[in-house]
């Protein structure tokens, strides 16, 4: 009564595995609740900004970078969700399924995408919307099981791939597939979420407000990983002014001396001390 039956039963499920005895809390069917809620307002934003009356997933020549890393994230979602279910670790299928939908689909993909949806008439708008839906639509159908009522809901609401039943209770699970794999592509992604990631992490620490932009500087390996097409992502999401790519920079331009370092596995990013420090 007090949280709701998809709240209790993904609370069950959460960190459960067989043969295991679980202590029943409050706090967790409240955190489950607050997924629940995550979800509905994702969906609601998704639901908002669609114009197609169907969903398609376009072909891959047409999917911008950010599109094929979440097919390909959410394609090997549902091949570990599958193999957890069949060794009935209920609880690890249901983690994925968790941090997926949160971090990497809520937190993550709608933010990249926003730009791109306010172009619902052009290609770029369409595009999005399709791989927002597919996605969306793969997301609820692997978390059916686990919370058939909100999933059920949202479902009806949503548009649908052609040949998909009206229910989601009789649609089919999502399985692993070739076509979706884009390990390169979501690789390459990855090394710009992490930078982006570190950037953040820094100017929290270091208490810099979203509102002052610095310069950044991208020292790496990877050139082609951090392409034009990803500039506008660290201007939006890493409070950028300007993005500089180069495999070495000279002590000139920027250093340890004159700018805030940050490390991640692919890049040294610097950050000059005057754009960030008053």
């Amino acid at each position: 009564k007090q949280y709701g039956a998809d709240a209790l039963r993904f609370a069950l499920a959460s960190g459960n595995s067989p043969g295991n005895d679980m202590r029943f809390s409050d706090e967790k069917i409240e955190a489950a609740r607050n997924f629940a809620n995550k979800l509905w307002n994702a969906s609601r934003f998704v639901r908002m900004n669609l114009t197609v009356e169907s969903v398609e997933l376009p072909s891959s020549e047409k999917l911008a970078l950010e599109d094929k890393w979440i097919i390909d994230k959410f394609n090997r979602l549902a091949a570990n969700v599958t193999g957890a279910l069949d060794k009935f670790e209920i609880g690890v299928a249901l983690a994925q399924i968790y941090d997926f939908t949160w971090d990497i689909f809520c937190d993550w993909y709608i933010e990249l995408v926003k730009p791109r949806l306010n172009d619902k008439d052009r290609d770029r708008g369409r595009i999005c919307q399709n791989v927002l839906a597919y996605v969306l639509i793969g997301t609820l159908k692997l978390l059916h099981p686990f919370m058939p009522f909100i999933t059920e809901e949202i479902y009806q609401s949503l548009p649908h791939e052609a040949g998909d039943p009206e229910s989601i209770m009789i649609s089919s699970y999502p399985e692993y597939s070739e076509t979706c794999c884009f390990e390169q592509e979501s690789e390459q992604f990855s090394r710009v979420i992490d930078a982006i990631k570190a950037i953040r992490t820094r100017r929290s620490e270091m208490n810099v407000p979203p509102s002052r932009k610095s310069k950044v500087f991208i020292q790496t390996k990877y050139k082609s990983s951090f392409s034009d097409n990803c500039y506008p992502f660290f201007v939006s999401l890493a409070s950028a002014s300007q993005v500089m790519v180069a495999d070495e920079f000279s002590p000139d331009e920027v250093s340890a001396d004159n700018a805030v370092q940050i490390i991640t596995d692919s890049a040294s990013i610097y950050l000059p001390l005057a754009d960030i420090i008053d």
